[in-house]
């Protein structure tokens, strides 16, 4: 019995597939207009065109978060908060969201500026059809490449540039986007890792304080990260450790 069910609810499912299927080769063009979605077929090698570059924005924004971490301060600023949390031994404090958020705000206050040039130059115009769409895209992009290349090292540009095998011109901002992001990257890193390994020093000095003195008690069975974090925590907050931390951040980026 259960088996001649199964038989009945393929046979019917394979019957809607035909069904739709017959519909969906007959059916028209889809279509965006100023009034909605349309249907209608077309054989209009500009309504393609423009259906293409619609299908192209969608992928650009579903990408638009990787676009944030690889193209503005996200990176550094979340590396250096993470630094914060392991070298004070706090394990999930603080969480993970909290982090990524104080990040991503810190992050949009950086790029103002940015923003602001972007939306001038490229979306406005764009939007009052003064200028094209690859006019917008390249506008964008040199705003982008102004920001990138004052915090780029010249060692990490000339690297990328010699494997891609583009020449350097007088103009830093010819330099394509597939150079100068990755090179802008490595520059974020080693810069995060610099304020990272500053951050460890005075917290490595009391974990060496408080071993030493447990060890010197004959307190070695005590672990040595339950004594030392709250002295971690008591001298980042009388240094108004927060305060100063993103004031150095934000700081990093002014040019």
């Amino acid at each position: 019995m259960l088996k001649k069910k199964l038989w009945v609810i393929i046979i019917l499912a394979i019957l809607c597939m035909n069904l739709l299927g017959t519909e969906a080769f007959a059916a028209p063009g889809i279509s965006l207009t100023d009034n909605g979605i349309t249907i209608q077929s077309t054989d209009d090698t500009q309504e393609i065109s423009n259906s293409i570059k619609l299908l192209l924005l969608l992928t650009v924004l579903s990408v638009l978060p990787s676009i944030l971490i690889m193209m503005t301060s996200f990176t550094r600023i979340v590396i250096v908060f993470s630094f914060l949390r392991n070298s004070m031994g706090t394990q999930q404090i603080p969480p993970n969201q909290v982090i990524i958020g104080l990040a991503l705000f810190l992050t949009f206050f950086i790029m103002t500026p940015v923003l602001s040039d972007l939306n001038q130059n490229a979306l406005e115009p764009f939007s009052n059809n003064e200028i094209t769409l690859e006019e917008a895209m390249d506008r964008s992009s040199e705003t982008m490449k102004d920001f990138m290349l004052d915090f780029t090292r010249e060692k990490d540009l000339a690297l990328f540039a010699g494997i891609a095998r583009v020449q350097p011109t007088g103009n830093l901002t010819d330099l394509p986007l597939s150079v100068v992001v990755p090179a802008f990257m490595i520059s974020e890193l080693n810069t995060a890792f610099r304020m990272g390994f500053m951050l460890y020093i005075p917290f490595l000095v009391i974990d060496m304080v408080v071993a030493s003195t447990l060890m010197a008690m004959g307190m070695m069975m005590l672990p040595p990260s339950m004594i030392s974090m709250p002295f971690k925590i008591l001298l980042f907050l009388l240094v108004d450790g927060w305060n100063l931390l993103t004031e150095t951040i934000i700081k990093s980026f002014v040019r």
